[in-house]
């Protein structure tokens, strides 16, 4: 408890002063070491090695296709292989190194990236959140804690006031947040089938009796494997990662420098720009439509943004300008953001620099110094220009990083899913956890079997990387344009930047990604419209189930029960108190839920010890243990013969739960500690300072020691689960779509996925349902 001391002259009485109950473990570790990037220069180049393996794996693999899709119609001028190396060289600076590993970086939560991670931190200076269950004490969560916009720049004022005040701006951010995640999906669903079949492609080099239907079932044989091994987890087979694509980049690298050598050192004029110039000149319309094929360069990095947590500990700043954020990978640009190891900014910089970049743009050059002299073999630039002694260790290499890659996407896959199912954006699913070590490494056994499913269909109907690669970038793309938009709000609202450097920013990489997009959407018909309408499919999905979601807490919150028909209701004489300890599940945080007094005229009875629980989760990455619970009395704190209590436990959207027994244990707990904290503060409010007063506190401590004992007791007794079966119906009157909505697509999502008390871990034997009917 704090204690406030009045400054006016001679000794004045102590007032304790009431705060939430856990305020002063949150006091305790609020205030953080931030560690960032400031340790060892020996600790950030292991870092920045390690992270060469679980954040570049896919961009790093790009090269096996980019010149065979930019020029599927073959060379037509050879000046037009110096105009594209130009492009991809450009490309690689502006959007991964510019964009996201020095600017982008920098914008994480509390070491968490991607389009949810920018929407939390955006939400927590601004309530945009369309669930009204902010508290006061959630400020007090160590993660919470941001500068908030002063008063003194009226532009982030004026900004926040607008998105708060305007329905259409919240539902816009949601709306972009979640289209963000679903491109992640369904590019998910392409970057196996790409990665994998583009390298197992180089194997009819050594073996050409081998037609390409027999490559594709290669390709689906490993397909197979890979997802069916996905339950393992990634850090079982993560301590490969760095090695192997340290390998892969000496080996493109080598290919590349060698190539230079023999076959054309001048192509190295691709730096002058004004070779894009001549290259848009000459070709046209034909040049625009290759920007679809140029833009695969890049497209391996979308998993890396979309997926960072700061090490377990270790918490960074949300301003630019400060190197404090750890971060973990996810899967390829918007993968820089990422989840699998914990790195630093300095570290990402690191690697990228003076790794990842020179390397891929050495084997960008030497394929095209390549094809200068045979551009007849644009179709498989890569493997042709590989020298003949290096074959087959590229082949396997290329195999092993393919392998790696489509790994790291659908590591990304799984932990954006689990962040959007903790925030209430997505239908529950089952969420396995598969490393004790690392929190955010999790396997989601649905939706490893619909990606794994799609990947295997994509690479049976498209057959070449050429056909796959004009679906492949239209999610990657979109993905990068929302990341800019979510950045521009950024910069106006939190960071505070300079209104000329915004424009800069948005301008230059607005409209170098709607050219990129507005290419990409000429293949829409070639293949385009596959991860398009995957996409919309799971986003209308999310969209349905967080209406609902929102629809029912306000529901409930509009029929909360006062607090006179609570203690009317204990007051019945058919109520009984009986034996044990009752936790009542509800998503409402701000009072009784309406779900009470059925209950209760159901089975006239309530336990001795009866917690109102709601599971709340915070737009902020982890909430400490110390910060899990806030504690109230329902009745009133004086009269804790009832022994009624509400308690919000809150949890970050990377956060595990716990399984159902550690969980009452642990709350149990601090229930004793808020009722030992209330009896004093009680007394203190009572004694008004006094001092004379010891009788009175040693009397309020026993009583609380003897309710402490009684809830142990009533504890051991058994521990009872209540949980609302709510039925949602549309309201009479709705509209025809609200029907649909309501009626059967979001009743079949709720029928036929993951039940309440199964994402809770709650045992069968102590639970007990409640049926309710809701009309929204």
């Amino acid at each position: 408890m704090s204690v406030q001391e009045d400054g006016a002259a001679g000794p004045e009485p102590e007032i304790l002063r009431r705060h939430d109950s856990l305020y002063g473990d949150a006091e305790k570790v609020s205030n953080n070491k931030r560690h960032g990037a400031g340790g060892s220069w020996a600790r950030t180049l292991q870092l920045a090695f390690q992270s060469i393996g679980v954040v570049y794996g896919d961009v790093g693999t790009s090269p096996l296709y980019v010149y065979s899709s930019t020029f599927p119609n073959g060379i037509k001028h050879p000046d037009d292989l110096v105009g594209v190396l130009s492009l991809i060289l450009y490309t690689l600076i502006l959007i991964p190194m510019v964009k996201y590993v020095f600017i982008v970086l920098y914008a994480n939560d509390n070491g968490d990236g991607g389009t949810f991670a920018l929407y939390s931190l955006i939400s927590r200076h601004a309530k945009i959140r369309m669930i009204p269950n902010d508290q006061t004490e959630d400020a007090n969560v160590s993660n919470y804690s941001i500068e908030a916009p002063s008063s003194q720049l009226r532009r982030a004022e004026w900004v926040k006031q607008k998105l708060e005040s305007s329905n259409a701006a919240k539902i816009a951010l949601f709306t972009i947040t979640i289209l963000g995640t679903s491109m992640v999906m369904g590019d998910g669903t392409l970057t196996p089938a790409i990665s994998v079949l583009s390298a197992v492609s180089g194997i009819r080099e050594k073996a050409p009796n081998l037609t390409q239907s027999q490559v594709v079932w290669i390709s689906v044989a490993i397909l197979f494997v890979l997802f069916s091994v996905q339950r393992f987890g990634t850090d079982k087979v993560g301590y490969t990662f760095a090695p192997v694509i340290s390998v892969w980049f000496l080996l493109i690298a080598g290919i590349g420098m060698y190539n230079l050598t023999v076959h054309e050192i001048t192509i190295l004029r691709a730096f002058n720009p004004k070779y894009i110039v001549d290259y848009f000149r000459r070709n046209g319309k034909e040049a625009w439509v290759s920007l679809g094929g140029v833009v695969l360069c890049i497209t391996g990095e979308l998993a890396v943004t979309e997926h960072c947590t700061i090490a377990k500990g270790e918490k960074n700043r949300t301003r630019k300008g400060s190197d404090s954020s750890h971060l973990r990978n996810v899967a390829g640009t918007e993968a820089m953001f990422a989840d699998l190891g914990h790195f630093n900014i300095r570290a990402i910089q690191l690697s990228f620099t003076c790794v990842l970049f020179p390397s891929v743009a050495l084997c960008y050059m030497g394929q095209a110094a390549y094809l200068r002299k045979f551009p007849e073999n644009v179709s498989d630039t890569f493997y042709k220009s590989i020298p003949a002694p290096l074959f087959w260790p590229v082949f396997v290499v290329a195999i092993m990083g393919a392998i790696i890659a489509s790994q790291a996407m659908l590591s990304g896959a799984f932990a954006i899913l689990s962040k959007a199912l903790s925030l209430g954006c997505f239908p529950r699913v089952e969420v396995v956890h598969t490393s004790n070590k690392y929190e955010g490494q999790v396997y989601i056994p649905e939706v490893n079997f619909l990606i794994g499913a799609a990947s295997v269909a994509v690479t049976l109907a498209f057959q070449t990387t050429a056909n796959i690669g004009n679906a492949y970038g239209i999610c990657v793309v979109t993905v990068f344009s929302i990341t800019t938009h979510l950045m521009t709000v950024v910069m106006l609202l939190i960071w505070k930047v300079r209104l000329p450097f915004i424009a800069a920013f948005y301008a230059a990489f607005g409209l170098a990604e709607f050219l990129y997009l507005s290419s990409i959407l000429s293949k829409f018909a070639e293949g385009g419209y596959l991860p398009f309408c995957f996409s919309l499919v799971l986003m209308a999905l999310m969209a349905t189930w967080h209406y609902v979601h929102v629809k029912r807490y306000w529901y409930e919150l509009d029929r909360v029960v006062p607090a006179a028909e609570t203690t009317a209701l204990l007051a019945r004489r058919d109520v009984r108190r009986v034996p044990g300890v009752g936790l009542l599940y509800s998503e409402l945080v701000q009072g009784i839920p309406p779900v009470f007094p059925r209950l209760v005229d159901k089975i006239p009875s309530v336990h001795a010890v009866f917690v109102f629980m709601s599971i709340k989760h915070l737009p902020v990455p982890r909430v400490a243990p110390a910060e899990r619970f806030i504690f109230r009395h329902v009745v009133g704190a004086d009269d804790a013969g009832h022994r009624l209590f509400r308690c919000v436990a809150r949890y970050g959207y990377t956060d595990p739960l716990e399984g159902a027994k550690e969980f009452a244990a642990f709350l149990l707990d601090r229930l004793k500690v808020f009722v030992h904290e209330e009896a004093v503060f009680a007394c203190s409010q009572r004694a008004g300072g006094d001092n004379d007063d010891d009788d009175e506190m040693r009397r309020a401590q026993a009583m609380a020691e003897e309710e402490k004992r009684l809830i142990d007791a009533e504890a051991e007794r058994g521990v009872v689960y209540l949980m609302g079966e709510a039925n949602v119906t549309a309201a009479a009157g709705s509209s025809v779509m609200k029907r649909i909505v309501v009626n059967y697509v979001y009743t079949f999502l709720r029928k036929n996925l993951r039940e309440g008390h199964k994402a809770l871990s709650v045992p069968k034997d102590q639970l007990l349902k409640v049926g309710i009917t809701y009309e929204i």
